[in-house]
């Protein structure tokens, strides 16, 4: 009985979505391995974990929390491109205000309220106004830095550093040896998991995603659904940028979160998320983070020059989104079925 289930069992597993991105980061994490004979090593330096995989971890923070959002904004059919530049407005409020001598717990909230703003403004475009999301967010991602730097020459300053052992302490601090940010966004994640998962929004904007009229007629309210998936991503990129500006204890709003868009949209699409709509993975979405932390790791630890790391990077992500296909799964399901 054994023997004649496990054909059908491998079926299942090779066509499930989940196999793909965690056999992608089982690959990378075993490469490292010969690459670099101590890439599993683990210390404690200072009262804090070290070690590549730890720094994986780490690192992917920022990727992970602004792939949160963009799933959300994904799953309503939608997109958005201005999240970089949210996250340096976030950072830039934070120097401003510290610069003023407010109390620091209060610095975080006008970050988080300034990101949620650009997330309002970002909704109201694309659910009030119905302009397309791919053109409504183009409009923060182009100004929002130059935002950004009119806040630092608000009070005479570029690119100012700042300190607050708060707010650093959120972001490169370490609690029972391990890092801060960790625990930081294990936090967000549970939070923004119960709200999509243990509430009927999530429900709603998978509706709104896979059919937004059909929506409405079944009494969801499909514009306000979009709008709050908008402010829910510029809340998460207002927290990527401020773990972000207090890792570096400065604000830049040129360079902050350059391109992290991009990675959060390959991070969703290699978690399955697919760009029409319709559904949300978190969790995947959070394996494909760390594929490309762990991957761009790979990438440095090997010593190949600077030129070819972009281009190796795009290679095995295009290999893991051809996987996902749904010809690509059928294809290989077809093969080990006949071989079985």
């Amino acid at each position: 009985m054994a023997d004649t289930n496990r054909p059908g069992l491998l079926k299942r597993m090779l066509g499930g979505r989940a196999i793909w991105p965690l056999l992608a980061l089982a690959v990378i994490l075993i490469v490292d391995g010969f690459i670099s004979p101590g890439f599993y090593d683990i210390r404690i330096v200072e009262g804090r974990l070290f070690g590549n995989l730890i720094d994986i971890l780490y690192r992917a923070v920022p990727t992970a929390l602004v792939a949160l959002g963009m799933a959300v904004v994904i799953g309503t059919k939608g997109i958005d491109l201005s999240v970089g530049s949210i996250a340096a407005i976030a950072g830039a409020m934070i120097a401003w205000r510290i610069q003023a001598g407010d109390p620091h717990g209060v610095v975080l909230i006008y970050a988080l309220a300034a990101a949620v703003a650009c997330g309002a403004w970002n909704g109201f475009l694309v659910a009030v106004l119905g302009i397309q999301p791919i053109i409504a967010t183009l409009i923060l991602m182009v100004s929002g830095r130059g935002v950004g730097m009119l806040i630092n020459l608000i009070y005479g300053g570029t690119d100012p550093s700042f300190q607050s052992a708060f707010l650093q302490g959120l972001s490169t601090g370490s609690m029972f040896y391990i890092p801060t940010r960790l625990f930081v966004f294990a936090g967000i994640a549970l939070a923004l998991w119960l709200v999509i998962r243990r509430t009927a929004l999530g429900l709603f904007v998978e509706a709104t995603g896979g059919n937004a009229a059909a929506s409405n007629l079944a009494g969801v309210n499909a514009r306000l659904v979009t709008f709050g998936a908008y402010v829910i991503c510029g809340l998460m990129a207002g927290w990527a940028g401020v773990i972000l500006t207090a890792d570096t204890h400065t604000s830049d709003p040129v360079s902050v979160a350059l391109y992290i868009e991009l990675d959060a949209i390959l991070a969703v699409v290699i978690g399955g998320g697919s760009l029409a709509g319709g559904r949300i993975y978190l969790g995947m979405t959070i394996i494909g983070a760390l594929v490309i932390q762990a991957l761009t790791t790979s990438i440095l630890i090997s010593g190949l020059p600077p030129e070819y790391n972009l281009i190796i990077k795009a290679l095995v992500v295009l290999f893991v989104l051809v996987l996902q296909s749904d010809a690509a799964r059928s294809g290989i399901m077809s093969n080990v079925w006949k071989r079985s």
